[in-house]
Formats: C-alpha cells, sequence, structure tokens
C-alpha cells in the first residue's frame, strides 16, 4: 500500500502579501465560510486561467510586432548595403590615378544621372525605419493603455478596487506620452494622416471608457465627503449683508486620507481635461477656433451641477418671488468660492491647466445654472403675463407685467454687479474680455439665447420712457424753460435749449445705462435700436408738427411762431450735439462696422442725420420768411431804375432801403435772442446770401445807368444794409460778394478802363472783381455814365 502523498506546506506568515492577506479576508471571515473553499479555488484558478491567456495573446502580439520590426530591418539594412557598395564602388572608380582623363563623357553623365534617384532611395529608406518605429511605438503605447483602462474596469466590475485613482494616473501617463508622439508626428510627418487617424481612433475608444469612469469615482468620492451640503438652513434673509451664513463647506473639513484622495482624484480629471485640450488643439490645428477649445473646468462642473439641483428644489418654491432666488444664488456663490483659491487653485496650477481659474470657474458654473433655470421656469411666464395684459382691456393689466418684468431684469443687473464684484473684489478680471467670457458670468446672457426676449423687454423700456416723456413733451412750460448748463463738454457754445431736451436726454441715458450690461456687442446694438432710437423720432416728430402747427397759423410772420420754431431748432441742435458726444465713447465705437449699424457709422447716424434735416430746413423757412418780408418792402426800390442817374450834393439814403434793412434788423435781433449761436450764424449767413442775389439781380437788371451821384448813392444804402450785419461779423461787405463787385465796378476810374477788355479776367482779378461774370461786368461797366 503505497503511502498518501504528504499536503503541500503552508507559506509561512510573514510571506503572506497584505493583498494575500485582505483577500482571504474578505473569502473566509469565519469557520463557516470554510465551506466555500472550493469555489473560491475554482475563481481564482477562472481568474488565472485569463490572466494566462492575457499574457498569451500579449507574447503573440510582441512575436508579430519583432518579426515585423526584423522585417523591416533586413530590408532597410540591404537597401543601405546595396547604398553603401554602390558609393564604394563609386570612390574606388574616381580615386584611381588619370580614370577622370580616360572615361568617356556618356559614362560620366550616367554616372551622375544615378545620384538623383539613389538619394531618394536613401531618404525612402530612412521614412520607412522610421514610420516602422513609430508605428511600433505608437501600438506598445495604446497596447498599455488599453490594458489599463481594461484592467481598471474589470476591477471596477468584480472587487470594486481601491486603487482606480493610480490606475487612471498610469493610463493618463501613456495617453499623454501618446499625445506627445502624435504632435511631434504631426508636425514633422504630417502626410501620415491615416496612422494618425487610427491612434486617434483607438484612443478615443479608451477615452470613451476612462472618462465617464473617472467622474463616476469622482461622484462617488464627492458624495463620501458630504456633498452637496444641505441647503435646508440657509438664511436668504442675511444675502446682503456683510457675514456670511454659517453654511459647512466640505471641502475644508476634509483631512487625513479623504483629502489625498480627492487631490488624485481631482487631479485625473484635470489631467485628463488638459489631454483633450491638447488633442483638440492639434485636431483643429489650421483653423480659427480658438473659442471651441476652451471648455468649463469639469472638476468645477462636478461641484456646481448636483449643489445647482438641490438649489431648484427651492427655487420651484419661489418663482412668484424671483429675489429669493437671485438671493439664493449669490449666497451659494460667495459662500464657497474662497475654497476655489484656497483648495482647488493650486491643484488646477499642478495639472498645468493654463488659462483657468477656479474663482471664475465656479462663478460661471453658478450663473449658467441660474440662466438655465431663467430661461425655463421664470421668463416663459413673464412672456405669458405680457401676452395676457397685451390682450386684456384692463389698463392696469400691461402696467403690473410690465412692472414685474423690469423687477426681473433688475434682479438680474444687480445680481451680475455682484459676482463681478466677487471677481474684480481680489483683483481678478475676466481672462479675456470678450462676449464669450462675458456670457459665461453674466445671468443676462439669456438674452443671447433668446433675441426675441430682448425685443420685448426693450419695447418694454421704450414704453416706460415715453410714457414719461409724452406728458412732459405736451407742458408748454417746458418748451418756453431752458434747461440749466446746456453746454458741450469741450465748447462754450450755449445751445438756448428748452428744458423737455433735458428730460429726452435722461431718458435716453436711462436707456443706455440699461443696455451695458447686455454681455454682447450685437445684442447692445440692438437693444438701444429697439428702445432709444424710437424714442429720438417720436421727439423729432413732436417737434416738426410743432413747427408745422406755428407755419400754418400765421406763415412764421409773428413773433410768437418765430419763438416756437427757435425752440424746436435749439432741442433739434442739443439733442444731436448729444448723440454725437455719446457716439465718441468706446462702448458706442465698438458697435460701428456691425451689420445693424452699417460700415463706418455709429449706433445714432440715422438720428443724427434726420435731426440736422430737420434744422436745416427750417432755418431755411425761417430765412425765406425774412427775405419774403425785405423783398416786399424793398419792390419800390428796386423798380426806381431812375435814381441812379439823379445829381445831387450829398448822396441820400433811400428811405426804402433803411425800412426794409430795419426789418430784417429788427427780425434778426430777435432771432438771436432765441436761437442758438450756430444756427443763428448758419441763418443770418443764408439772409446776407439772399439779399445780395436779391438786390443784385434787382438793381443791374434791366441795364440802368449809372452816374457819378447814383454811384454815390447806392454805396451809401448799401453800407445802410452792411451795417446791419456789423453785429455779427468785422467785414459784412464780404457776406454780399455780388454787390460789391458790383460797386467796385461802377467806382473804376474812366482812365482805369482805357481801351482794356472787360472780359479779360487778370484785369477783374487786379480790381477784386472775383464773383462776377466776364459778361456781368461788362454789362455793368457799359452802363456806367461819367460826368464831364
Amino acid at each position: 500500500m503505497e503511502a498518501a502523498a504528504p499536503s503541500p506546506q503552508l507559506p509561512i506568515p510573514r510571506h503572506i502579501t497584505p493583498e494575500l492577506r485582505r483577500f482571504l479576508d474578505v473569502r473566509f471571515r469565519s469557520p463557516a465560510d470554510l465551506a466555500a473553499a472550493a469555489d473560491v479555488e475554482a475563481e481564482i484558478r477562472g481568474r488565472c486561467a485569463e490572466l494566462e491567456s492575457s499574457v498569451a495573446e500579449l507574447s503573440a502580439r510582441l512575436s508579430d510586432a519583432a518579426a515585423s520590426y526584423s522585417s523591416s530591418l533586413e530590408a532597410a539594412g540591404s537597401a543601405l548595403r546595396g547604398v553603401r557598395g554602390g558609393l564604394a564602388a563609386l570612390e574606388a572608380s574616381t580615386a584611381k590615378t588619370g580614370i577622370i582623363e580616360d572615361v568617356e563623357a556618356g559614362s560620366e553623365k550616367m554616372l551622375f544621372e544615378q545620384l538623383p534617384p539613389l538619394a531618394t532611395d536613401v531618404a525612402r529608406v530612412d521614412m520607412v525605419r522610421d514610420y516602422a518605429e513609430t508605428a511600433l511605438k505608437l501600438d506598445s503605447l495604446i497596447g498599455d493603455v488599453e490594458d489599463a483602462v481594461s484592467s481598471s474596469v474589470t476591477a471596477k466590475l468584480k472587487s470594486r478596487g481601491q486603487n482606480s485613482e493610480k490606475t487612471h494616473h498610469v493610463a493618463i501617463e501613456y495617453l499623454k506620452k501618446i499625445e506627445d508622439l502624435l504632435a511631434s508626428v504631426t508636425r514633422t510627418r504630417p502626410q501620415w494622416t491615416r496612422l494618425i487617424s487610427a491612434v486617434d481612433h483607438r484612443v478615443d475608444r479608451s477615452l470613451a471608457l476612462l472618462r465617464p469612469q473617472a467622474i463616476v469615482d469622482h461622484r462617488a468620492l464627492l458624495s463620501s465627503l458630504g456633498w452637496p451640503p444641505s441647503l435646508a438652513g440657509t438664511q436668504i434673509s442675511n444675502s446682503n449683508s456683510g457675514k456670511s451664513a454659517e453654511t459647512v463647506n466640505p471641502l475644508f473639513s476634509m483631512k487625513g486620507d479623504l483629502t489625498r484622495k480627492y487631490s488624485e482624484s481631482f487631479l485625473s480629471l484635470c489631467s485628463l481635461q488638459e489631454l483633450q485640450k491638447r488633442r483638440k488643439a492639434r485636431q483643429l490645428q489650421g483653423h480659427n477656433v480658438d473659442n471651441q477649445l476652451r471648455q468649463p473646468l469639469w472638476v468645477i462642473e462636478e461641484l456646481v451641477n448636483p449643489l445647482s439641483a438641490a438649489a431648484q428644489h427651492h427655487f420651484s418654491k419661489w418663482v412668484e418671488n424671483p429675489e429669493f432666488v437671485f438671493a439664493l444664488a449669490f449666497k451659494i456663490t460667495r459662500n464657497f468660492v474662497d475654497s476655489m483659491d484656497e483648495i482647488l487653485q493650486p491643484l488646477v496650477d499642478k495639472a498645468n491647466l493654463v488659462g483657468y481659474s477656479c474663482r471664475e470657474e465656479w462663478i460661471s458654473g453658478i450663473v449658467i445654472a441660474l440662466s438655465t433655470y431663467l430661461a425655463k421656469e421664470i421668463f416663459p411666464k413673464q412672456i405669458e403675463l405680457i401676452q395676457e395684459s397685451s390682450s386684456s382691456d384692463a389698463s392696469s393689466a400691461p402696467s403690473q407685467a410690465r412692472v414685474s418684468w423690469l423687477n426681473l431684469v433688475d434682479l438680474m443687473i444687480s445680481f451680475d454687479k455682484r459676482t463681478q464684484d466677487l471677481l474684480s473684489g481680489t483683483g481678478l478680471l475676466l481672462s479675456v474680455k470678450d462676449d464669450d467670457n462675458w456670457q459665461r458670468v453674466s445671468v443676462l446672457s439669456v438674452f443671447c439665447d433668446r433675441p426675441d426676449w430682448l425685443e420685448v423687454w426693450a419695447e418694454i423700456e421704450r414704453q416706460e420712457i415715453f410714457d414719461n416723456l409724452k406728458s412732459a413733451m405736451e407742458d408748454e412750460k417746458n418748451w418756453s424753460k431752458r434747461i440749466e448748463g446746456a453746454m458741450l463738454e469741450y465748447g462754450l457754445d450755449d445751445y438756448k435749449s428748452p428744458a423737455i431736451t433735458g428730460a429726452v436726454q435722461q431718458g435716453l441715458s436711462l436707456l443706455i445705462e440699461r443696455a451695458r450690461p447686455i454681455p454682447s456687442i450685437a445684442l447692445r446694438a440692438e437693444f438701444i435700436r429697439s428702445s432709444a432710437s424710437p424714442i429720438i423720432s417720436e421727439f423729432l416728430g413732436f417737434m416738426f408738427r410743432r413747427c408745422q402747427e406755428a407755419e400754418g397759423l400765421t406763415a412764421l410772420a409773428d413773433d410768437d411762431a418765430l419763438i416756437k420754431v427757435s425752440q424746436s431748432i435749439n432741442a433739434a441742435r442739443y439733442v444731436e450735439s448729444t448723440l454725437t458726444q455719446w457716439c465718441e465713447d468706446v462702448f458706442f465705437l465698438e458697435m460701428e462696422n456691425l451689420p445693424l449699424v452699417g460700415e463706418g457709422g455709429s449706433v445714432f447716424q440715422q438720428e443724427i442725420n434726420q435731426l440736422k434735416e430737420f434744422r436745416s430746413e427750417w432755418v431755411d423757412k425761417i430765412s425765406t420768411v425774412i427775405l419774403r418780408g425785405f423783398d416786399g418792402r424793398s419792390w419800390d426800390y428796386l423798380k426806381n431804375k431812375r435814381q441812379w442817374q439823379e445829381h445831387s450834393d450829398e448822396p441820400a439814403i433811400s428811405r426804402a432801403i433803411i425800412e426794409s434793412s430795419g426789418y430784417m434788423q429788427g427780425r434778426l435781433s430777435k432771432l438771436e435772442v432765441g436761437l442758438n449761436a450756430l444756427d443763428f450764424v448758419t441763418l443770418w449767413r443764408a439772409v446776407a446770401s439772399g439779399v445780395d442775389q436779391l438786390l443784385f439781380a434787382g438793381i443791374f437788371t434791366g441795364s440802368p445807368k449809372f452816374s457819378n451821384g447814383g454811384v454815390e448813392r447806392l454805396h451809401a444804402d448799401l453800407s445802410v444794409l452792411f451795417a446791419v450785419f456789423q453785429a455779427w461779423c468785422l467785414r459784412p461787405e464780404g457776406f454780399f460778394p455780388r454787390l460789391s463787385d458790383g460797386l467796385k465796378l461802377l467806382k473804376v476810374d474812366e482812365k482805369q478802363l482805357g481801351d482794356r477788355m472787360i472780359t479779360d479776367k487778370n484785369w477783374l482779378r487786379e480790381h477784386g472783381v472775383r464773383h462776377l461774370t466776364a459778361a456781368e461786368a461788362d454789362k455793368i461797366i457799359k452802363n456806367r455814365v461819367y460826368d464831364a
């Protein structure tokens, strides 16, 4: 009888590894568990079989790779040996004494023709070798990544391994090496597109498993930390106070092993995001996609999302009281913002995530969550109220709906100011102050996604301002009383503007201030065009009707009508100057060249042009009325042609010219008091030009004869006329060029004429005649009668 085989000796306890000890502790917690030893043995054998199968597969892949590499090396070596042999033969053939002289020209030509193909073959072999080495290296690294990801997933499914962060870290390190290699290949060998595409495809498959797993592990760790903290005890009433509410911050309270685990998980996610950013930058190289490369910080999103979900439970109870929603959102933002700087920012810097601020990302996350809630829950109800009020007959209903909307917008603007104070209060500014980054930290970005809501807002603001201005425009006191301090900042011109323009300016300023927080240049311009521009058009229309009413009643013949028109011209001048000043501000300069504004124009260019046309039109009408009165009073004077042939020792001034000049002076003096200085200058110059044309045509038409006495009389009459304008210029005769030139010709001495042709332009210039044609000058000279 054979002796029984001795049982294998158990290992010494100190030789048992900690992993094995933990494995046995889990499987055999009590003596009763020994009955399941066979099952444990079957499990171990199964896992060993899997490992052996994996080792066999890896060995086969390694053998194939080695064989491929060896084949490539043999081919490259054979080609290089051929090249080396050819070069050696070439060197030997050229080294022989006197060989060059004996070689025929055809052989020498053939030798040099072989060199370019030879060099091409060498370069091709070198490229094949580089391709093979790169492909093998990438294949090996991708295999390591797939193995790490596979083992991590397997361990997670079977026994929830404790070292998932380390496994993730290993896989990420391999992925970084792959990305470094691909970046080098893209830069030096851009033609290897198939290799790069194949590697990217395999890396994408690994990342599709690795990132969700890393996020799940990170969320589980956050849950174990107690995130999100409870918001049940948050006191909204203290949101505006200097003290922060006593809310427990798990990021500050974590200690020991939890801190280490959270840091490892945090760094893993940051490293994954940094890797993803590098891959996108490489894949989109050569395209203008800078904004697409920036994504929210994943680790901050994992903090914001559960907290915002918990906050929405409270938000849903405050649909009718949105001020509580904003108060809670700001309290959440403020209470946790310090931990972003003190705990998380050093980790982000350690992960080499350049251009990310945890404070900014935290505020952005809360703002985006709040904006999403407003867009889904609050604004649709506001729109319903507006629509219901529009169809309602009750006069108070529309007002209540508008008040509710404006109150919501006020809360949004206030929230944005407070959150931006959190950014700038520590010296931190937006990394880039452009529309995209601004929208990330502004709840007004809701209007960027819904321009139709922006139109509703602009219409409500316009209606509120216009309702206040309408009664003010109809009050005559606001037109008779002047605005105080109506001066340009860089000038001393008093526009004599009525008080109503102060109310208009204030209303427009309010609308512009409402537009400033909108985080989009194009939408700011759209808001101003939809709200402020109609106000200006309404005011311009009211002034036009006011002037037409004055013209229709008296044809601008009395002083009251002129005062009314002057007040409107002054108001138009003041508003135009104000708009021009505003458009020189950077806020408006940014809006130039937008499709809404037009190339090279300002946002108010259309209104400025309309105000200019209005002023020009009514200044011309006033000057026409004055010229018509002057013409009527000087009719007999112009018809009396004999007066220019009369002889007298002392020239007598015509009574008609005194009367008509006095009328004109009276009108202009009254307008000087009521009209602003700039438009008054335009007015009296227009009147002077009109009188010059009128008198020149009336006096010199019909070929009247001028004696010496007639010339003296004309000189005396024109002196009276010029004296009217002496108060507004030093040389009034310069504004009557045709009359002055005609008088100069009449005063030319007969001896100076001689036999010269009056058509000589040089002669006319010598005598200061520049505004008459040669034919007109010839006609005047021919009608000059010199006394014997």
